[in-house]
This record gives C-alpha cells, structure tokens and sequence, in this order.
C-alpha cells in the first residue's frame, strides 16, 4: 500500500502543474503575422459617425442593445486603445485614407482657412479642403495590388469639390452622398437623390419628403450587393455609416418605444441598434456568400460622441455615459474625443474572444491593409503594420508616439508616448500630461512631478508636424 501511495503522489504532484498553470482559451486555428502577410484576403473597414467609446455593450453600454457588434467583438479581438486619427471626421477620414496623423495629412480640419472650395453650411460660407490628386490613398495601394475597392457610404474629404470624390481617389465603385455646393449639402437620413458612382440618381421612396429608404440601409444594401458580384476576387469594402450622427432620426424607436426615456435618447439608441442590425446583416452575408474565413473585419467610430456642443445632444450622451470612463466628447482633445471603440473578426486567423491593450490608429491602416495584400507601403506615412499585434494579443504596444492636431476654435496638440497622454492649446503653450495607466479620465495634470518626460514629448513635438497653408496654427 505504502508502494501505491507514493506512486500516486508522485503522479498528483507531475500532473497538478499542467492542470493549474494559466493556459489561453482555444479559439481554433490561428495564423502567425509572416502568415497573414500577403495572404491577400478581403477587407472591411465598418466606420461609424459619432459613436462614442461607451456607447457599446461590449465596452460597458448597459442601456442600447448592440448585440450584433458585440458578437463581432467576442468572436474576434476587441481593443481597449484604439484612436480616431482626429476628433472630427473630415481629418479622421484623411487619416484613414493617408496614412499620415493630422500633422501630415492633407485634409487638417472639416472647415480651412485659407484655399480649398467655397461652400455653404447652415447658410454660412465656409471652405473644405479636399484630398488632392497626387495624395496616395489606401485604396489606391490595394486597387493597384488588384483589388476591387468599393465606398458604400460617407466619404467627406472632397470638400466641395466635385472632381475629388471616391471615384478620383482609388476607388472602383461609389454609392453613397457627397458635400458639394450644388447638391446633396445635408441630405439627412432620408437623401432624395444618391450618387452611384458618378452618376446622381433618384433614391426610390424618398421624393417629395417622403421617408421610404433610411441612409443605413442604403448603404448596406450596396455593400451587400458589392459582395455578390465580387466573390471570386479579393476585394476592399469600405463601409461608412453616419449612424449615430445629428440629426436624430430613425425608421421606428423600436427596441426602446417603452421605456421610461426622452424621445431623443430613444431615437438616439434606435439609430446604434439599426447600426447594430446592419453590421449583423453584413456578416450574415459573410457567412451566405462564404466569404467569413477569407474576411477580415475591421470596425470602429471616426471620433468621440456628441455631434454639436449642443443641450439636448450633451443630455443624450450623459444619458448613456457614451464617452464611458473618458473625459471629453467630439472637437476635444482629450481621450473621449479621440478614443473609439476598435475591433477586427477574421475567423480562424485573429484569436477569438481575446482583449488588447495595444495603442494604434487610424494611420496604421493604410500599412496594415499592404501588408495583408503583399503590396508595397508608401514611404511617406507615420502608421506602422499592426499584423504582430492581431496575430498575438499579449503583445506590449510599440514604443512611438502618436500623434494629433486640430484647429477648431482654436489650435490644439494631443500626443500619446507609452502610458502618458499630452495635451497643449497653441504651439507654445504649456503641456498638460497624464498617465493614462492611473488616470484614463485625465483628471490629474502631472506635468510638474514628470519634467523629464515633459522635455521628451516637447522635443517630439519640435519635429512631429509640418505646416500647411491651408491651416493656421498659432
């Protein structure tokens, strides 16, 4: 017996090791970075309009349903640090499409000052600049590794140029509005005239006021049927939603028509649930066509909540805590403008139901999507290839400086080194700094106590951006 029972302990103490050791969740097969890298699959980029960082249930949302894009999160890799290249669209976008941070980027700001096209908003003559002709687009880097390249959506920095649309600027295909001086200058939720490709086209059931096609289902509609007739070849969709931007408006309050709420909160949180319900018809389509295992799915929001600075849109926000444990809304500086909710689904190939706490933005796109296609990246960009980073969660973020500017009211710096979070209004005037691994709602300025890393983030920001003439920065 004495025999048995040192066997036995000999067995428990070799086996209880392996059972008691951390060990990952199996989330099926799984591919390294040098594996990704040219394996030429589609790509989604899924941008909402003014979503805020809190506004989903997968980043603590308790009130607005948004099931659907949960789901995309728990079977792929959700992001805890994801930045917007900006803190409003127009230079959000033009980040996405450059790779370049706002220091760089053609299009600085949704209004210029000086050059661009003359137009009209809310009856007020302002300037847009667009991106110009000789600017390098990610979709001119995929179209010319071989890709389709499809626009269902918002596009916004054409300015009010009618020569600088999608069409112009790398893309295959176009369905959706675009801002000019002629027409379509806010065609609400409910456009009576859309444009596919160049063509402006009548939007049947919505003339005459009429309210018969919701501006999210339209673009959905295309996407889908963008995918249809393009299963055979890879291809990149990008799909920009204006969902949950002001105005408020959708086709019915529906989940939320009994609940004890303000019609505006209601409409608000039915137009993040349509939202929601197109992005689950986008991967059902995935799915129907047998497009999900060759499919990769980015999604996320062009900046923080909040369209205006505005009462009613201040109250809904508070109401649903949209910018979450962030400080800061839309047109601010600070975490709520500028970080989203981040994630990308390819399955089979991206750890499933895995969190990372790696800091990337809008600018990584464009060197990420080459990478993917085995295309050459434009030497000229600031974002890096994020591949190391889908193929392995627990990997630390890259030791670099992010970067951002903005020019509305008045010229505002932000930067991101590591933990810490700089923030400066004017070229010379002084940084607020925060640690971010203490203080994710910037509430304490601890400048004073860290002169060193003060001194470094002032030394970066000597050679961080370059001028340009259609911005003023003072």
């Amino acid at each position: 017996m004495r025999t048995l029972s040192t066997i036995f302990l000999v067995l428990l103490f070799i086996v209880l090791p392996a059972c008691t050791s951390k060990q990952k969740p199996k989330t099926g097969e799984q591919i390294s970075a040098e594996e990704m890298a040219g394996s030429r699959p589609n790509i989604i980029f899924i941008m909402a309009d003014d979503l805020g960082y809190g506004d989903l249930g997968c980043y603590g949302q308790e009130k607005i349903k948004s099931i659907n894009i949960d789901r995309l999160a728990a079977d792929g890799l959700r992001f805890t640090q994801t930045y917007a290249g900006c803190t409003v669209c127009a230079p959000s976008r033009s980040v996405l499409m450059t790779g370049q941070h706002t220091g760089h980027t053609r299009v600085r700001g949704n209004f210029c000052h000086v050059g661009g096209t003359l137009g009209y908003k809310n009856n007020r003559p302002r300037r847009r600049l667009n991106l110009f002709d000789e600017d390098t687009t990610v979709a001119h880097v995929l179209r010319e590794a071989g890709y389709r390249t499809c626009l269902s959506g918002k596009w916004h920095i054409g300015g009010y140029n009618p020569d600088a649309g999608p069409m112009r600027r790398g893309f295959d295909e176009f369905y959706g509005p675009l801002t000019l001086t002629s027409a379509l200058h806010s065609p609400g939720y409910w456009p009576p005239k859309w444009y596919e490709n160049e063509d402006l086209i009548d939007v049947p059931g919505n003339q005459d006021g009429q309210k018969g096609y919701y501006k999210t289902d339209l673009i959905t509609d295309y996407a889908i049927r963008f995918m249809e007739r393009n299963q055979e070849d890879p291809f990149f969709l990008y799909i920009a939603y204006s969902n949950p931007h002001s105005p408020f408006d959708a086709p019915e309050i529906c989940p939320y028509e009994k609940e004890d709420w303000p019609l505006e909160e209601k409409i608000y949180a039915a137009m993040i649930y349509r939202l929601d319900s197109c992005v689950g018809r986008i991967r059902n389509a995935l799915d129907r066509l047998d497009l999900s295992d060759n499919t990769i799915v980015f999604f996320v929001s062009d900046n923080g909540p909040r369209s205006e600075a505005q009462d009613d849109q201040t109250r809904v926000v508070r109401f649903f805590d949209s910018n979450g444990p962030l400080t800061g809304y839309k047109r601010d500086m600070y975490e709520g403008g500028i970080r989203v909710p981040g994630m990308v689904y390819w399955p089979g190939k991206i750890p499933a139901g895995q969190t990372s706490d790696v800091a990337w933005y809008f600018a990584d796109f464009l060197p990420t999507s080459a990478a993917l296609a085995g295309a050459e990246t434009p030497v000229n960009i600031d974002g890096i290839n994020l591949l190391p980073y889908l193929a392995d969660p627990d990997l630390n973020s890259p030791e670099r400086f992010l970067y951002w500017e903005f020019y509305e009211p008045v010229f505002q710096q932000a930067v991101r080194w590591k933990n810490w979070k700089a923030v400066r209004t004017g070229l010379k005037g002084d940084l607020e700094l925060y640690d971010l691994s203490e203080d994710i709602a910037e509430q304490n300025n601890v400048s004073r106590e860290n002169p060193a890393v003060v001194i470094a983030i002032e030394e970066y920001l000597e050679e961080a951006r370059v001028d340009s003439e259609h911005w003023i920065a003072e």
